[in-house]
């Protein structure tokens, strides 16, 4: 939740909200240096699937984008699909899966839908030869993960999953500083994001859904992207509320998916850290970053401590302290184009120029071992060894 003059808005509403009022400060950065339209040669065909809340904020970034053509909109409720085509000028529509890749030829498929059903529509896209670009989580399980990136890398596409938060300056500059050992060896790591819990749809309480995979999801990206892989993780998770009342279901629902969540983490390089997330969180600032003014993670080292002020999805600025400059001190105040909805873009430029990208399939499936690894403690009351691995650091 959030408050705007007073009045309290949904994530669905601000969702709505910044698709129509955000447009012009998402597309910047994406936009020619040279203000010249780019070739339709470099630009990458792109089907999108779910045309629900987040599509209101993808679909005019991409819109907008450079290497990108918008060529299907494609969602199970017809009246959804057909919107957005007209809205964004897409020029084919489906209700299906199925009609959407033998349909208008496209590259690559943005994944949108329900978090449910990312693992299965991700395998199909792979399957018919289409790269993917799918929001979190990009499967509903670290065995299924793994599968999809084994049968990506079998048949030379690219696989990506949300979210983008190591794209930000504010994460470089704190991997700088890490990398660059200002902090020196850090012990810990706290953070935390959480509000009061969707109200437009069921899947976020029914199995495969959950306060982890939703929001948890983006903390646990950025503290294994600043530090490092994580060996073992131990978890206490419940739900707090066990009814809900959701717009798309007449009668209040059974949730059964955790809404609360607190994660312990013992990296590779022996720092703990700890991710913090649930439904249950008032939070006067809920999603809209720029209300938010205190640090959401933070990390103490024996040399330094660094706070992230702002969430790591819309953060604002770093604040850091260390023995060589005690007074705490602000940086990285300039979010240089950055939203978080710029994942599909940055893939699209990196498939169109040959680009790499800081976002890799790998750290995504570090991220869902670690989820399901949760979950497992939880019904174990054990400490769960963690078997993937990615790139790291991760650094510009």
């Amino acid at each position: 939740m959030e408050s705007t003059n007073g009045k309290t808005l949904s994530r669905h509403d601000f969702l709505q909200r910044m698709g129509v009022v955000g447009a012009a400060s998402i597309i910047a950065p994406f936009m020619s240096d040279a203000g010249i339209e780019t070739s339709a040669a470099s630009r990458v065909k792109i089907g999108v699937i779910g045309c629900g809340s987040v599509s209101t904020q993808y679909l005019p970034h991409l819109s907008k984008a450079e290497h990108v053509e918008l060529v299907s909109a494609c969602d199970i409720i017809p009246d959804r699909a057909r919107a957005a085509a007209d809205k964004y000028g897409i020029p084919n529509q489906y209700t299906s899966i199925e009609q959407l890749l033998s349909g208008a030829p496209f590259d690559l498929m943005v994944n949108l839908t329900d978090m449910q059903e990312h693992g299965r529509l991700n395998k199909l896209a792979l399957q018919a030869g289409k790269h993917v670009w799918s929001e979190k989580p990009m499967a509903n399980s670290y065995p299924e993960g793994k599968a999809l990136l084994e049968l990506a890398k079998k048949r030379s596409l690219k696989l990506w999953g949300a979210p983008a938060v190591v794209n930000s300056p504010q994460f470089a500059f704190m991997a700088k500083a890490i990398n660059e050992e200002k902090l020196g060896k850090i012990a810990a790591a706290h953070a935390h994001y959480g509000h009061l819990g969707p109200h437009w749809s069921a899947f976020f309480y029914e199995k495969g859904g959950g306060s982890m995979p939703d929001l948890a999801v983006y903390n646990l990206a950025t503290l294994t992207g600043l530090l490092g892989p994580v060996r073992s993780v131990v978890a206490m998770l419940n739900i707090i509320t066990p009814s809900r009342k959701v717009d798309n279901r007449q009668s209040p629902i059974n949730v059964e998916a955790e809404d609360n969540a607190m994660i312990l983490m013992e990296h590779v390089s022996g720092t703990l850290s700890h991710v913090q997330s649930g439904f249950n969180y008032f939070d006067p600032y809920g999603h809209e970053g720029s209300g938010q003014t205190k640090p959401t993670i933070s990390m103490w080292g024996t040399k330094g401590n660094m706070h992230l002020i702002g969430y790591d999805w819309a953060p604002a600025a770093v604040e850091m302290a260390t023995l060589d400059h005690e007074k705490t001190e602000r940086y990285a105040t300039d979010a240089k184009g950055y939203v978080w909805q710029e994942g599909a873009s940055v893939v699209a430029r990196s498939l169109a120029t040959g680009s790499d990208t800081l976002i890799a399939a790998e750290h995504s499936l570090h991220v869902l071992e670690l989820i399901g690894a949760a979950r497992e403690s939880q019904a174990s009351g054990k400490r769960i060894t963690i078997e993937s691995r990615f790139k790291w650091p991760v650094l510009r």
